[in-house]
């Protein structure tokens, strides 16, 4: 019942609650903090409709030449996959139990370093006792249509696949972190290339399968450190054949995937539910994950 008396703003007002300081985020980056906060507003802006791409471009050409230098003038890489094929979630909130397996799962299969989760369950506390209820707000990263990420890249690492999915090519990506403050729903974490070194053995033995290769342990300049990473809705995965690891894991049968262009996919039918909604759907960004309320 709390559930559907939520409306858009409330969960919204939770996912803020999970953003980073950008300003803090930027102070470790070796890269001009003022310009990324700029750029990332201006981004905003750009999917928002309220400034066109060009006059971006040309506002911050000379900056990011000076701060960048060539690493500016790189194309982006060639998008792949599926073409005609747009891949989306839809989430029930009333299914969704809490169990946190979705972020087991993701864990485990993506094999991400401490302090590093492509999808967290965020909770919150409605109602007045004894008239008491959870909500649970699953948030993996949302591969929105106009993502300001991709727009604030100065080096052309973050990009759209032909199907949809926003990923992050971490050979190009020389960890300026502007697209973590660029993304309105915190998706985004920069790796310290930290380990479980302690905790358990054989914590260096695999590595993170980017883009459906192995590779190799964990070392600057090979392997994911340094770099900012997200979820790719498993696209290793994907490429098999198979489902993302939390829709396969979730004990609550809360989470669906498939093509978004297919009008009769689940995905599809479910997006066109009245229950449906989108995190933050003013921006313009328009996520390709949708929450069941």
């Amino acid at each position: 019942m709390f559930l559907k008396q939520l409306l858009e703003d409330d969960f919204n007002q939770i996912v803020d609650e999970r953003l980073s300081d950008a300003s803090e985020e930027l102070a470790n980056s070796p890269y001009n903090t003022k310009l990324g906060l700029n750029m990332a507003d201006d981004a905003r802006k750009v999917v928002a409709g309220q400034l066109d791409i060009q006059s971006f471009h040309k506002k911050y050409h000379a900056s990011l030449m000076k701060e960048f230098g060539e690493h500016v003038a790189q194309e982006a890489p060639h998008t792949k996959g599926n073409r005609g094929v747009k891949w989306g979630m839809v989430i029930d909130l009333q299914k969704c139990v809490g169990c946190d397996s979705c972020t087991v799962a993701c864990k485990a299969e993506n094999r991400t370093p401490p302090g590093i989760s492509y999808n967290v369950v965020l909770e919150r506390e409605v109602g007045e006792f004894p008239h008491l209820s959870k909500v649970n707000l699953p948030m993996p990263c949302m591969h929105c249509d106009n993502p300001p990420c991709v727009q604030v890249c100065p080096v052309r690492a973050t990009f759209k696949l032909d199907n949809g999915i926003v990923t992050i090519d971490n050979d190009r990506c020389i960890g300026c972190r502007y697209c973590i403050v660029a993304c309105p729903y915190g998706a985004r974490s920069y790796d310290f290339g930290e380990s479980y070194e302690d905790e358990m053995l054989g914590f260096n033995d695999v590595t993170s399968p980017e883009y459906g290769i192995e590779r190799g342990k964990r070392e600057p300049k090979k392997t994911p450190i340094g770099t900012v990473r997200k979820c790719n809705f498993c696209l290793h995965r994907l490429e098999r054949g198979e489902e993302p690891a939390c829709v396969e894991t979730c004990i609550g049968d809360a989470r669906f995937f498939g093509d978004l262009n297919d009008p009769n996919s689940t995905v599809a039918k479910l997006a066109n539910n009245p229950r449906a909604f989108r995190l933050k759907s003013d921006l313009g960004a328009g996520p390709n994950v949708i929450y069941l309320k």
